[in-house]
C-alpha cells in the first residue's frame, strides 16, 4: 500500500492518493505549480527520486498520474522547486544568511540601525500581501464566534486594501484564530507549557521570557524582525529599498519629498495622488505595485507592519534565528506607510510603538503573517 509521505500545509492543496490494483493514482490541484512529484521507499532515511516516465493528465481541477509497480515506492511527495509557494498567497523565504542593518551611509539613518551584523534565518513562508481588510473580517468574524476577544474591530479602505486600526495584541490573537479556523496548531499561548491558547486580553505580558510563549514550529504568527528584513531585502542585497537604492511613486505608496532625500527621486512632493482622495487613509490595493525578489508586495510603504520582537538595540555578533529581547513594552514595526517619508520606508529603518498603539489616527499600522516551512 503506497502512502503519502507529506501533505501540503494547506488542506485545500493536498496531494491525494488512491490504489488501483498494484498501481497508485495520485492527484493534486492544477493550482499547484513549480513542483515535482517524488517517491521514496524508506521514509526514515529517504532518498527522494523524481517520478519520471509518467504522464500528468488534467482531470477536472486536478492533475492525475498513475504510478505502476507502486509497491517499490512506498511514499510520495510534491516537492517545491523554487521560492514560489505551494501555499496559496504565501511565498517561501529560503533559509540563509544576510547582513542586517543600515548597509548604506550610516549618517543617513539612525543609530538603532547599527551595527551591521550577520544573521542566519531558517526557511519560512510569508504572506505575499499585507493582511487585507477582507481577510481580516473573515477570520475576525469566525474568531469572535469561537471565544476570541479583540481590542479593536479593525478597518480598511476596501476589501483588497490593508487592514488598519489594529494593535499588536489584535494581530497576535488574529494569527491564532487564523490557525484554528484552518485546523492548524496555534502559535501563541499564555503559559510556558503552551497549554492555554491565547484568545483574549493582553496575554501574559509579564512573562519573564515572552518568546517561550510561542510555538515557533506551529501555525500563523507575526514575523520576527530578522525574518521581516531578510524577506524585505529579497535579492536586493545591500540596497536601500526592496528593489534598489531610489524610490518614487512608481514603486511604493509613501509621502514624497521633492527636496531633502537624494534617493527620493519623485519629481513632486506630498501624498501619492493616485490614492489621495481626501478620505484618509490614503492606502493602496495590496497588489498595486510590483513585488520584490521574493514575490512580496508592499514591503515598503502603504502600511507599517507589526513584528513579533520587543524593541531593543542591536549587537554586533552573528546570530541565528533571533527573536528579540525576552520582554519589552514596545514592539517593532517595519516598512513605513503611506504617511511616511522615504527615510522611514528604507529596509533598514526600525520603528517601535506601545503594544496597544494604533498608529497615526489608527490609519497606518498593518501586518502580515508567516508560517513554518513544514514538510
Amino acid at each position: 500500500m503506497a502512502m503519502l509521505a507529506t501533505l501540503n500545509a494547506s488542506a485545500q492543496l493536498r496531494l491525494g492518493i488512491t490504489q488501483l490494483g498494484n498501481d497508485s493514482v495520485l492527484f493534486w490541484p492544477t493550482t499547484v505549480s513549480n513542483c515535482v512529484l517524488q517517491s521514496a521507499t524508506n521514509l526514515a532515511a529517504a532518498n527522494w527520486l523524481a517520478v519520471s516516465n509518467v504522464a500528468w493528465v488534467v482531470d477536472g481541477n486536478n492533475y492525475t498520474v498513475t504510478v505502476t509497480n507502486a509497491a517499490r515506492a512506498q511514499f510520495f511527495r510534491l516537492y517545491n522547486t523554487n521560492t514560489t509557494a505551494i501555499i496559496t498567497g504565501m511565498a517561501l523565504i529560503p533559509a540563509g544568511t544576510f547582513t542586517m542593518g543600515n548597509c548604506m551611509d550610516p549618517n543617513e539613518g539612525f543609530s538603532n540601525e547599527l551595527p551591521l551584523h550577520t544573521v542566519y534565518v531558517s526557511a519560512f513562508y510569508m504572506d505575499q500581501y499585507d493582511v487585507t481588510y477582507a481577510l481580516w473580517q473573515r477570520v475576525y468574524n469566525w474568531a469572535v464566534a469561537h471565544g476570541y476577544q479583540f481590542d479593536d474591530a479593525g478597518s480598511g479602505k476596501a476589501a483588497n486594501y490593508p487592514v488598519q486600526a489594529i494593535d499588536w495584541f489584535d494581530c497576535v490573537k488574529w494569527c491564532n484564530a487564523r490557525s484554528e479556523m484552518e485546523g492548524r496548531i496555534p502559535a501563541y499561548y499564555n503559559d510556558d507549557a503552551q497549554t492555554m491558547v491565547y484568545r483574549m486580553g493582553w496575554g501574559n505580558t509579564g512573562a519573564t521570557n515572552a518568546n517561550s510563549l510561542v510555538n515557533w514550529n506551529a501555525g500563523y504568527r507575526l514575523p520576527t524582525e530578522a525574518e521581516w528584513e531578510k524577506a524585505a531585502r529579497g535579492d536586493a542585497i545591500g540596497q536601500r529599498f526592496p528593489w534598489g537604492n531610489t524610490i518614487s511613486w512608481s514603486q511604493a505608496n509613501y509621502f514624497a519629498y521633492s527636496v531633502g532625500y537624494a534617493y527620493d527621486v519623485n519629481p513632486t512632493g506630498g501624498y501619492d495622488p493616485a490614492f489621495n482622495d481626501d478620505v484618509k487613509p490614503y492606502t493602496s490595493p495590496v497588489n498595486y505595485f510590483a513585488p520584490n525578489g521574493y514575490v512580496l508586495y508592499d514591503m515598503a510603504g502603504n502600511v507599517s507592519q507589526w513584528c513579533w520582537d520587543a524593541y531593543g538595540s542591536y549587537g554586533g555578533d552573528s546570530q541565528s534565528d533571533p527573536r528579540g529581547p525576552p520582554t519589552g513594552s514596545h514592539r517593532v514595526l517595519r516598512g513605513g506607510s503611506w504617511i511616511d517619508s522615504a527615510l522611514v520606508c528604507r529596509t533598514a529603518h526600525r520603528d517601535n510603538y506601545w503594544l496597544t498603539s494604533l498608529g497615526s489616527d489608527g490609519l497606518d499600522f498593518g501586518f502580515r503573517c508567516v508560517l513554518p516551512p513544514g514538510p
